[in-house]
């Protein structure tokens, strides 16, 4: 595969990427955090798939940031459902979310 140049960008453009890849972050660290304290389902994420923010997040992430389940348990529930370790909640299949919103009902 034949390596891409990235575009250069002036500095207002790096300094704007940069502030909206930092919000992103801090936005998805919040829907964790309410995962994680119960305000927020793994169904709602995954009804949210269409959103960027939502869209873009790890399943392992989602699924790490239930409350009571670990590394090691939600690499084990990814690997019983089928679902690669780096896929986004975007790129599921149907059978997957499914398989996810039963296990997390």
């Amino acid at each position: 595969m034949a390596k891409q140049k990235l575009p250069e960008l002036t500095a207002e453009q790096r300094k704007a990427a940069l502030e909206k890849a930092a919000k992103v972050r801090k936005e998805r660290a919040e829907i964790k955090k309410k995962l994680k304290a119960g305000q927020l389902k793994v169904s709602d994420i995954l009804n949210k798939a269409s959103d960027e923010i939502y869209g873009k997040m790890t399943v392992k992430s989602v699924i790490e940031s239930v409350p009571g389940v670990g590394k090691l348990r939600a690499a084990k529930i990814m690997e019983e459902i089928g679902i690669s370790t780096s896929r986004r909640v975007k790129g599921l299949g149907p059978k997957q979310i499914k398989a996810l919103k039963d296990r997390f009902a």
